[in-house]
């Protein structure tokens, strides 16, 4: 680019890029640690904005800036003065990018962490409402520094429109995901924290994004879904069960007299309807005949849905059940088979005969 130089102005470039880069490393240096100290001792809580936005600041952009420091100290053509202005613009432009980028992330996981116990819903929301602003950051970004180049951005976003078609067919399938997870931000089939069932994989949602979905299985293990694929399928939200219904069966011996037989109902319910479980009886019943004991069912509500406590409930009324039993001298019934002996006449009528055949 640059033909000709004097050792002068070559050294003056020189000595200004490596001044140039020095005071700029210097500077992020003590700004973010004055930044730090002062958050790390709990004042001035709302600098923790200005110290990701020194973060964010990279060391690219820094050396950038001072090599277009040091050679704008030389003698450029009015063309060369147009390129320098031309790396500016990229420069500054990606960075003040970058700075924005940082907020957004900033602000997207502070909110997150907000909402995720109060409010699980607005915090699902929050994911679509990142990926949208970073969309629209790096377009807008895009955009102004192709403008500041002298390009025509209405000739451009025309065909950009022609060539989106091509685009959209080739990366359907992501757009599918997309759209998905557009659906479950509006629609909310479920939000993070919710239990949920899918075909036979079941766990709590922890992050739901633009192309999956990952929930945190009973196993520990993290199982990701493809949105598209998982709105495809049966979802059963267990956080939004309002009561839980549960029906179990249980087996008393025949040798049970009718007498015990006709209590039992009334015993299930008392139980039951004790006062002592977040409960709701609905019915009990003498149900069949089985092979070796008479079959009982019994149907009842829990007013909460956590499946803990659930089972705590349906322990307690077993144990309650077993007692009464003992007290009231009835046996649950178990797996029995009778064999029944011919008399012993017949017994040596078949040894004879074998005999009387030799």
């Amino acid at each position: 680019m640059i033909e000709k130089l004097s050792s002068y102005d070559a050294m003056l470039a020189g000595m200004t890029f490596l001044l140039t880069l020095a005071i700029l490393l210097g500077l992020k240096a003590f700004v973010s640690g004055q930044l730090r100290r002062f958050i790390s001792q709990g004042r001035l809580r709302f600098l923790s904005y200005p110290e990701q936005i020194v973060d964010a600041t990279r060391v690219l952009f820094l050396l950038g800036a001072a090599m277009l420091a040091g050679v704008s100290q030389l003698d450029l053509s009015p063309r060369q003065e147009k390129w320098l202005h031309y790396a500016w613009i990229i420069i500054l432009v990606s960075q003040i990018a970058l700075w924005a980028n940082r907020m957004v992330t900033v602000a997207v996981a502070r909110a997150f962490e907000r909402h995720r116990q109060t409010d699980p819903s607005g915090a699902t929301h929050l994911m679509l409402a990142s990926l949208v602003a970073r969309v629209v950051l790096w377009s807008v970004a895009v955009l102004v520094a192709l403008d500041n180049l002298g390009f025509n951005i209405s000739t451009l976003m025309a065909s950009l429109g022609i060539g989106g078609i091509a685009v959209a067919l080739a990366v359907q399938n992501i757009l599918g995901d997309i759209f998905s997870s557009v659906s479950i931000a509006l629609d909310k089939p479920f939000v993070i924290g919710d239990f949920i069932v899918v075909d036979s994989y079941m766990g709590t949602v922890e992050y739901v994004g633009m192309k999956t979905t990952r929930i945190r299985s009973l196993g520990g293990e993290q199982i990701i879904f493809s949105n598209a694929e998982l709105l495809k399928n049966r979802i059963r939200n267990y956080k939004r069960m309002q009561e839980r219904r549960v029906l179990f069966e249980f087996g008393v011996a025949y040798e049970t007299t009718a007498e015990q037989l006709e209590r039992i109902p009334r015993m299930i319910k008392e139980i039951i309807s004790s006062g002592r479980f977040e409960t709701r009886f609905d019915r009990a019943h003498f149900k069949s005949y089985g092979e070796s004991a008479l079959q009982f069912e019994v149907v009842y509500y829990v007013l909460d849905p956590d499946y803990n406590k659930y089972m705590d409930i349906q322990q307690a009324i077993n144990l309650a059940l077993f007692r009464g039993f003992e007290e009231q001298g009835i046996a649950f019934a178990h797996p029995l088979r009778k064999l029944y002996m011919a008399p012993a006449a017949n017994q040596t009528a078949l040894p004879q005969a074998l005999h009387a055949s030799r």
